[in-house]
C-alpha cells in the first residue's frame, strides 16, 4: 500500500520543514522532500510530527482508574495500600475482559498520540490457573491488532514476594512463573511477531526474582537483541528493602551486576542518587517515566535535570493510565521538577524550549524502550505519524520555535487531527475509526468486573 502525504509543516529529525511531501509504502516511509506542491492525489494535512511510544502500560489497571481515590481505614494510604486494591482487581480479569480493557486503553492512546506502546505484561493466566495460558497474551495481542497500535509485548518474570520472600503471596501466585516458564513463554510468542508487533522481554523488579533468574531473563534479552525491561527504585521502602538485602541500592546494585545497555528500559528508576544517576546516563539505558502515575502513587519525583546533563535517555509510559495523554505526561514531567527546584525551564538542556525537548528526547528514548524504528520522518522510519490541525486555537499564533512548547503546556483539548500507524490511518477527524465499538466492550467488561466498593 503506497499513499503521498502533504503536509503544511513536518518535524524531521533536521526541524521543521515547510511543504513537506512524504511517500509512504509498505508501512515506511519511502520519502520525505521540502518545497513541494500539494498534488491532486495527495492527502493534504496541517502540522505532521513522529508518533510517541508509550513505554510503560499495565493495560489492565485502566479499569481501577477513579476506584481508589478514597482514604482507607488507617487514615493514611501509599502505594503499597493501592497495590492491595489493584490485586483485587487483577483477580477478577480474564481474557475476555483483558481484551475489552486493553482494547480501550489502546485506542485512547492513538486518540491521544501515542502510536506505539510496551505492554508490561505480568497476568499470565486466567483466574484459578496457574502458569502462562495463552488466552492471556491473545487477549493483548489481539486488543493491539484492533486497535491499531504498534505493539511490543513484553511478558514480565515475577516468581516471589520479595527480597526476604522466597515464595508469592496469595494474590500473586496466580501470575508467578519461574524463569524457564516466563522464556518459554516468550519464546512461543517470539516467533508470531511481524510489522504491526514485537516482543520484548522482562522482570517485574529486583524484590521479584532471584538473581539467577534476571541474569537467566537478561541473557535471553541480549541473546536475541531485544528490549529489557525492568520497575526499580520506585518506593523508598524498595530502596531499603534492597540495601538490607544486598548492600547495595537497586540502581547501584544492577550495574553492578548486570549489563544494562541500551537494550535495558529501567522504569520509574525514582530514588536515585547521584552515583546511580552518573552510572545510568553512561550505559545508554533509557529511564521510563510516568508522571501522572507516579504523581498519583505518591511515589516521588526523579532527579531529571542533572540526568539529562550527563545524556541520559528517557522515555515516557502512562502505567496505571490514570491519564492517557503523551503531552500531559510531558508538562508534569516538567511541572514536578518546577515545584521542586522553585525554577522553571528545567528540562530545555538539549535546546532553549522545553516543550520540544522533552517531545524530542522522549520520541527517541521511547522508540528505544519499544525496539522500534519510529519517531522520525524520515525515509526508513516506520510510518507512525500524528497530524495536528493547525486551526486549532492552542496552536494560534504560534510557529516553529513554539509549536511544540504550546503542545505540550496550554493543557486545552488536544488538535489531533489524524493519526497513522504503519502506514495505515486509525484516526481520522480526532476519533479513532473504532471507538463506538470499543466504547461498548469497554462497558460491557466493566460491568462483569463489578467494580463498586473494590477493596474497601
Amino acid at each position: 500500500m503506497t499513499e503521498s502525504i502533504f503536509a503544511t509543516l513536518a518535524l524531521t529529525p533536521g526541524g521543521w520543514i515547510r511543504d513537506a511531501r512524504i511517500r509512504i509504502a509498505d508501512g515506511r516511509i519511502e520519502s520525505v522532500a521540502a518545497g513541494e506542491r500539494c498534488a491532486a492525489d495527495d492527502t493534504r494535512l496541517g502540522i505532521l510530527i513522529p508518533g510517541l511510544a508509550n513505554a510503560h502500560s499495565h493495560a489492565f489497571q485502566r479499569a481501577l482508574a477513579g476506584h481508589t481515590e478514597y482514604r482507607g481505614p488507617a487514615g493514611s494510604d501509599n502505594f503499597w495500600t493501592w497495590r492491595s486494591r489493584m490485586y483485587a482487581l487483577a483477580g477478577r480479569v480474564d481474557a475476555e475482559t483483558l481484551a475489552a480493557v486493553a482494547r480501550q486503553a489502546y485506542v485512547e492512546m492513538l486518540s491521544s498520540g501515542y502510536t506505539a506502546v510496551a505492554e508490561f505484561h505480568y497476568l499470565h493466566s486466567e483466574p484459578g490457573q496457574r502458569g502462562a495460558v495463552g488466552g492471556m497474551y491473545e487477549a493483548i495481542a489481539a486488543a493491539a491488532r484492533d486497535s491499531g497500535i504498534r505493539l511490543t509485548y513484553v511478558p514480565v518474570l515475577y516468581e516471589r514476594a520479595g527480597f526476604e520472600s522466597p515464595e508469592p503471596t496469595a494474590e500473586q501466585r496466580r501470575f508467578a512463573l519461574s524463569a524457564e516458564q516466563l522464556i518459554g513463554h516468550y519464546e512461543g510468542v517470539a516467533g508470531k511477531a511481524d510489522a504491526g508487533w514485537q516482543t520484548g522481554i522482562g522482570v517485574h523488579s529486583l524484590r521479584a526474582v532471584t538473581h539467577p533468574s534476571l541474569q537467566a531473563v537478561a541473557a535471553v534479552a541480549e541473546r536475541d537483541d531485544v528490549p529489557m525491561h525492568v520497575h526499580i527504585a520506585e518506593q523508598q521502602r524498595e530502596v531499603d528493602q534492597c540495601l538490607a538485602a544486598t548492600g547495595a541500592r537497586p540502581v547501584d546494585w544492577l550495574l553492578a551486576n548486570c549489563q544494562v545497555s541500551e537494550n535495558w528500559c529501567l522504569v520509574h528508576a525514582t530514588h536515585i542518587d547521584h552515583e546511580e544517576s552518573k552510572r545510568l546516563a553512561a550505559s545508554g539505558a533509557v529511564v521510563c517515566l510516568c508522571p501522572s502515575t507516579e504523581a498519583n502513587l505518591g511515589d516521588g519525583l526523579f532527579p531529571l535535570q542533572t540526568y539529562l546533563e550527563r545524556g541520559g535517555r528517557i522515555a515516557i509510559g502512562s502505567d496505571s493510565h490514570v491519564s492517557i495523554n503523551p503531552f500531559e505526561e510531558l508538562r508534569w514531567l516538567e511541572y514536578g521538577q518546577r515545584l521542586v527546584s522553585r525554577t522553571r525551564n528545567v528540562a530545555a538542556i538539549a535546546r532553549p524550549q522545553t516543550g520540544r525537548s522533552l517531545f524530542e528526547a522522549t520520541a527517541a528514548g521511547g522508540a528505544q524502550a519499544c525496539g522500534n524504528h519510529g519517531a522520525r520522518i524520515e525515509a526508513g522510519a516506520d510510518a507512525d505519524l500524528v497530524a495536528l490541525d493547525d486551526g486549532s486555537p492552542m496552536l494560534a499564533g504560534h510557529d516553529e520555535r513554539s509549536l511544540l512548547d504550546a503542545l505540550v503546556f496550554s493543557g486545552f483539548t488536544l488538535p489531533i487531527d489524524r493519526v497513522m500507524v504503519n502506514g495505515r490511518w486509525v484516526v481520522g477527524e480526532g476519533r479513532h475509526v473504532d471507538e463506538a465499538a470499543t466504547n461498548e466492550a469497554y462497558r460491557a467488561a466493566i460491568a462483569r468486573l463489578d467494580l463498586g466498593g473494590l477493596g474497601a
